[in-house]
């Protein structure tokens, strides 16, 4: 597993609805975030003051208090106003992500949305925003990756990336053995405003291999998925996917 070496993050989810709180617990606790919640809007704010929360999880439509009722609170307040905000609604409309936004939201998802989607938004928010809790190191199967100095070496030799590349390793790292398809991992590295071909996923896949097997002896660490996509996994057999051509599917 690639081990983030930093405080733990705290989160605070303010959601209703049992289920999700359940799936957003487990996908954020996977990743060592720490969680509180609450579907209670008052009590929310009180856990906010309590707590001092990194970051708010926090639906629109919720009993008593909405969510933008909220946002405008914590806002209001000179003690908690710079927490950053993402909100979530079933709106999806511009008028709906406007006025969610408006109410200072720092993000708005629309549900349903995957919990990885939500991660790479809180670290987005992060990047943004609060740049020290996104100080760190990653480390996986001898790849160490420091994010402050954008510095990579394998095996205490540095490798040497492109911006791009070294965009592609982190996410990767980041989400160790799971499947990305080409569509996600533009979305998530490349941004979802900027149009690039879906090829250029794999063009970047086969350079990264490359930097990282700088001496050939190395063994591959990102496999191709046949109609799937790519995942960064641990190779004891050191196979060599660098001649792989088989293209990972969206």
């Amino acid at each position: 597993m690639a081990t983030p070496k930093e405080k733990i993050t705290k989160v605070l989810i303010v959601e209703d609805e049992v289920a999700i709180v359940t799936l957003l617990r487990y996908n954020l606790e996977k990743e060592g975030f720490h969680v509180i919640s609450t579907g209670d809007g008052e009590e929310a704010i009180k856990l906010v003051k309590d707590h001092r929360p990194d970051i708010i999880v926090l639906d629109w439509m919720l009993p008593g208090m909405t969510g933008v009722e909220i946002c405008k609170h914590i806002r209001w307040n000179n003690d908690i106003k710079n927490t950053p905000i993402i909100m979530l609604s079933a709106r999806g409309e511009e008028g709906d992500r406007i006025r969610g936004l408006d109410s200072g939201a720092d993000d708005y998802m629309v549900k349903p949305f995957s919990p990885s989607e939500l991660i790479s938004r809180i670290n987005a928010v992060f990047r943004r925003m609060r740049p020290s809790l996104s100080e760190k190191i990653l480390e996986f199967s001898g790849i160490t990756m420091d994010l402050t100095s954008h510095k990579v070496t394998r095996d205490g030799a540095d490798v040497h990336l492109s911006p791009t590349e070294f965009s592609l390793l982190r996410h990767l790292m980041e989400h160790p053995g799971r499947v990305f398809g080409r569509e996600q991992l533009l979305d998530n590295v490349w941004g979802h405003d900027i149009y690039v071909e879906v090829r250029t996923v794999d063009v970047h896949v086969r350079r990264l291999r490359k930097a990282l097997n700088y001496d050939n002896k190395q063994p591959d660490l990102i496999r191709t998925v046949r109609s799937a996509g790519y995942a960064l996994e641990e190779n004891p057999e050191g196979k060599n996917y660098i001649n792989d051509d088989v293209a990972a599917a969206e």
